[in-house]
């Protein structure tokens, strides 16, 4: 590195470099402009330059001299090598490759450079590569333990698994018999570990069972070690050892769900499916009586049984697991009991056991059969339990009469504001949900978890700028709305973009379903600095873990529903363009001049206050970016906060595209992305791609009202087609005349014939119903009113239920609002819309959509409390009405300070 220059300039290059990697910016900057002075075109100098200056957040100035020394000194590998490192700063990874490849030609044997080489094929997937460059590594440096241990993870990722294990044992045949030192135990029994799960994943169980045993001393980690013995164990078929060690890990954690599943495993009293013959039940009965006696203490071995006993014995079980935790007044009982109601017949059965203790303990004050009087507040979280079940049940009259009982009963507790909260936005009325959601969040100012519960509340409500300030309560201050995306609180981004899709703001809505997918970018971004990390800290099995989550990040449920709400954006963006500027301007020229007039001063008063926005947006985060140091750190201000711009794409559907293969390779097994593949490639006039989409669909569920949409849909487009004239054309219409006879549904049926089977099969779902009902306009025009009747003659009979109190239709809120959207947009009806509304207000009387009778009337009643808060419950918290209604501000803080 500077050999070249003078020794008087090759000192000042050494300092710049030093400079560079002690973060000394402005003293490399004087030392570069000094060597510069007397040589202006030294290649080396003018990279490290700009280098230096890509730093201090001048990247143009940074491009440009780094292209310069390398145009001015082509075969320095410090110039390449540099070049290399900006590309890396800017997460151009390839290019980065690129240039570490040329810097490599010059200089192959450079440590440095291959380290780098080696961490970017790592962060690409770029294996094969990785391997050459990590065992080039351990040629040059066969001491060092980290190219070793490179060298065999190289491998491992490479799918070698057995070459990465005779790599691991060179390397420990390189190592003294007293090895490791004190300070290295921890690290060297990390990589014993992994070297023996690698030998599992080979399927070398013996050899891996006998290395164990023979390592034991030297591992640590001692819970690691047993997990992985008796894993081993059952997989050659030890069974009694394996159930042997498994009793001993539950006597270090006997609330640990795993090692009960793999004990059962053990005994041959596991089933995947959870059906159980009764022999099988009375073994697992028996089992989990014992070890109930051995781990008294133990939530886990009291909450298993009750995934498979039934009858009585389920009974008999409910009532003791949750008799001392009404008693103890667990807020989460019904979430830990939720999932038994999957199981037949285990609902009726919880609901008459609670019910019996309600009414024991509301006239008696015990349980049942008991002696000793319970506390009052064990009617209150039997009243809690109660309302959570018949809201999830849908019986939510008695859901809300429950908690309102207990209400009465402690009007102090927060859960139960957030509980009835979450049966009215199920019942429909999302506006009086978000209020008792508030109600709920003043009640406790410090809770995040509350508020952010409140926020979510009121995203749902579509009360978006109210939503912020709450959420705002939490973040630091300043720019509000960046902190929560610096967060990368995805959970609100989601529910604000879906808020802002429902009221059709299209541009917010894209901005907020980007700004998630752009949060998956940082997080795969993250991952770069854990290739050598891992390697150094000898965290391998965790590294390898991490790496194998990474390659499946884009599956991940949020990415799923931001990328859906993008493809949406753009779908419906291509289906109603916004209008050009040149057609709002031909509608002022009709304008008269007044009005004319009129408009210009709206428009230069609306430009001068949004400038004065973003100029005080820019002094107080120039005030706040003032660090210690005395630098600052000046965020720059969003150039399109209510994104304008993303609505200004020239093709919609091709930026719908780049999100939509993103779902179809990681999440090919839902119904969502094929439906978006179908409604993006149909539009496009891919038929092709429209029919594998429709394909996928069918293999997936058939029977679904949206699979046979699009297949009705896309074969009736197809039979619309003219004849094919160019080859491709010609080739299109061969391929689905032969793909045609093979789908099931269309087998020697027309689509209406096939149309009239489907309804025929399904007549009974309201869905399915509306499904058909549309195909029927879309296929026959002239048939409106014979669609319409099909789905007014729709019947809401009960579901099968055996509630204790109330009856449950089988109607869905959510469907019914669909079928209402049918007929208002797509079959176009207002009458029938209207009669469609005024009978579904009748089946969902809360709900604000339908205008049920009840609808609102909470809101209503919290309205009022806010006026005479004398008895309401956030009088009892010390917080005014006038904290509330200000949403919690800082008033609110300081009543609650005063009144504690």
């Amino acid at each position: 590195m500077g050999a070249s220059l003078p020794s008087k300039e090759a000192n000042l290059f050494k300092l710049i470099v030093k400079s560079y990697e002690t973060k000394q910016y402005k003293k490399g900057l004087k030392a570069a402009d000094a060597i510069l002075k007397k040589f202006p075109e030294h290649g080396e100098t003018l990279s490290m330059k700009g280098l230096t200056l890509n730093c201090m957040d001048r990247k143009s100035e940074a491009y440009e001299l780094v292209r310069l020394g390398v145009k001015n000194d082509i075969k320095s590998h410090v110039c390449w090598h540099v070049y290399g490192l900006l590309y890396r700063s800017d997460r151009e990874y390839r290019e980065a490759i690129k240039c570490y490849r040329n810097a490599l030609r010059i200089d192959p044997d450079n440590i440095e450079i291959l380290r780098d080489l080696s961490l970017l094929q790592a962060q690409m997937r770029d294996l094969t590569g990785f391997v050459e460059t990590r065992q080039q590594l351990l040629t040059l440096k066969p001491n060092h333990r980290m190219n070793w241990i490179g060298f065999a993870v190289s491998h491992h990722l490479n799918s070698n698994g057995s070459k990465a294990v005779e790599i691991l044992e060179a390397y420990e045949g390189t190592l003294e018999d007293d090895y490791p030192p004190d300070n290295e135990r921890c690290e060297h029994g990390e990589m014993l570990l992994y070297k023996i799960s690698l030998l599992e994943e080979c399927g070398s169980f013996e050899r891996a069972l006998a290395e164990m045993h023979k390592k034991e001393s030297k591992i640590v980690d001692k819970l690691a070690y047993k997990e992985q013995e008796v894993s081993l164990l059952v997989k050659i078929g030890r069974l009694e050892e394996a159930a042997e060690l498994y009793r001993a890990l539950l006597s270090m954690n006997p609330d640990n769900y795993s090692y009960y599943e793999g004990l059962q495993k053990c005994l041959g009293l596991y089933r995947d499916n959870g059906n159980y013959s009764s022999g099988e039940i009375d073994e697992l009965d028996a089992l989990y009586k014992s070890l109930a006696q051995q781990y008294t203490w133990s939530s886990a071995v009291k909450r298993i049984p009750l995934d498979f006993l039934q009858g009585e014995k389920f009974r008999e079980a409910a009532f003791n697991y949750v008799r001392p935790l009404l008693t103890k007044g667990v807020p989460s009982l019904f979430s830990d009991l939720s999932p038994l109601y999957d199981q037949p017949g285990k609902a009726d059965i919880l609901e008459q056991l609670i019910l019996e203790l309600e009414h024991s303990i509301g006239t008696t004050g015990k349980y049942p059969g008991r002696e000793e009087k319970e506390p009052p507040s064990t009617l209150l979280w039997t009243l809690f339990f109660l309302a959570q079940h018949y809201d999830r049940r849908g019986q939510y009259d008695v859901a809300l009469s429950k908690i309102d009982e207990a209400i009465e009963h402690t009007p102090t507790v927060i859960d139960l504001y957030s509980v009835k909260s979450r049966i009215l936005k199920h019942a429909g009325d999302l506006a009086a949900a978000a209020a008792l959601a508030d109600e709920a969040r003043c009640m406790d100012l410090a809770d995040r978890y509350v508020n952010s519960e409140c926020v979510k509340r009121m995203l749902q409500a579509d009360q978006v700028s109210l939503a912020e300030k709450t959420a705002a309560l939490f973040t630091k201050d300043g720019d509000q709305h960046n902190n929560l995306h610096d967060m990368q609180c995805m959970w609100y981004e989601l529910a604000s973009g879906e808020s802002y899709f429902r009221q059709g703001d299209l541009g917010r809505a894209l901005k907020k379903f980007l700004a998630v997918e752009k949060h998956y970018a940082d997080i795969t971004e993250d991952q770069f600095d854990f290739h050598s990390y891992c390697l150094r800290k000898m965290t391998l099995r965790a590294y390898v873990e991490m790496l194998k989550f990474q390659d499946r990040l884009h599956s991940h449920a949020y990415f799923h529903k931001a990328a859906a709400g993008a493809i949406r954006c753009y779908i419906k963006l291509f289906d109603s363009p916004p209008r050009s500027t040149t057609e709002e301007d031909d509608d002022k020229a009709d304008l008269p001049p007044s009005q004319k007039k009129k408009l210009k001063q709206k428009q230069r008063k609306a430009e001068a206050r949004a400038k004065k926005e973003a100029e005080g947006k820019n002094e107080e985060s120039s005030a706040s970016g003032v660090s210690k140091s005395g630098k600052r750190h000046v965020k720059p201000v969003d150039p399109d906060p209510h994104g304008e711009k993303l609505l200004q794409v020239e093709d919609p559907l091709s930026e719908a595209t780049k999100y939509l293969k993103l779902l179809q390779k990681n999440s090919p097994d839902s119904l969502e992305t094929h439906l978006l593949s179908f409604e993006v490639n149909i539009r496009k006039q891919k038929i092709l791609l429209a029919l594998q989409a429709v394909k996928h669909l069918l293999r997936l569920n058939a029977e679904d009202p949206e699979s046979h949409r699009c297949l009705i849909r896309f074969f009736h487009k197809v039979d619309l087609m003219t004849a094919p004239a160019t080859d491709t054309e010609k080739l299109i219409w061969s391929v689905l005349e032969a793909e045609r006879p093979a789908i099931s549904q269309l087998q020697e049926k027309s689509l209406i014939e096939a149309n009239k089977f489907f309804l025929h099969k399904h007549e009974d779902s309201l869905m399915h119903r509306a499904a058909a009902a549309e195909m029927l306009f879309v296929l026959e025009t002239n048939k409106k009113s014979e669609a319409l009747k099909l789905i007014e003659d729709s019947t809401n009979n009960l579901a099968p239920t055996n509630g204790a109190l109330g009856s449950v239709r089988e109607w869905k809120l959510r469907d019914c609002i669909a079928v209402h959207k049918l007929l208002e947009t797509v079959l176009a009806e207002q009458d029938a819309a209207l009669r469609w509304k005024a009978r579904c207000a009748e089946y969902f009387p809360y709900s604000t959509y339908f205008e049920g009778k009840r609808s609102g009337m909470y809101n209503t009643a919290y309205k009022q409390m806010l006026t005479n808060p004398e008895n309401g419950s956030a009088s009892q918290a010390g917080v005014s009405a006038d904290a509330i209604a200000s949403n919690g501000k800082l008033e609110a803080f300081k009543n609650l300070a005063i009144s504690t």
